[in-house]
Formats: C-alpha cells, sequence, structure tokens
C-alpha cells in the first residue's frame, strides 16, 4: 500500500477526495456518479476506521455471488 494513502498520513478530506476520485474512475465532473452504496463502502476509510486496502477488499467482496462455492451447473461436485 502506498504509504501517502495510510489514514496515519493523510486528512479526513484528503481521504475523501481519494475516495471520490476513485469511484468515480477519476473523469472531472463526474463525482455526482458515484453511487452512495458504494461511498458507504468506503465510509470506515473517510472516517479513519480502517486502511484503503481493507475498504478496497470489502469493496470488492460485495461483488462475489453468494453461489460461487456450488458446482457449476451439469456438474454433480464429485471428483472424478
Amino acid at each position: 500500500m502506498l504509504e501517502s494513502l495510510l489514514v496515519a498520513n493523510t486528512t479526513r478530506e484528503e481521504r475523501e477526495r481519494i475516495v471520490v476520485q476513485a469511484l468515480s474512475g477519476g473523469e472531472v465532473g463526474c463525482e455526482d456518479c458515484v453511487s452512495e452504496q458504494d461511498y458507504a463502502l468506503y465510509q470506515p476509510y473517510i472516517d479513519g476506521e480502517m486502511e484503503l486496502d481493507e475498504a478496497t477488499r470489502r469493496f470488492r467482496a460485495s461483488f462475489v455471488r453468494e453461489d460461487m462455492d456450488r458446482p457449476p451447473r451439469g456438474e454433480c461436485g464429485f471428483a472424478r
């Protein structure tokens, strides 16, 4: 992780700017495109409660389907 993004090295305002810029894809003027749900997943980082990498892992985990461990359809799940 970049030292410059650590909670200890940033202010709340800087962390908020980092999150908005990242979620908007860095597009100028697209800050309003960030969904409240995505923003909320990074709120603990903004508030200084967790590091950015942990918040990002949680963000990515929000896209994992619950049935990912199930065998693909048409397979019984037994090793052959």
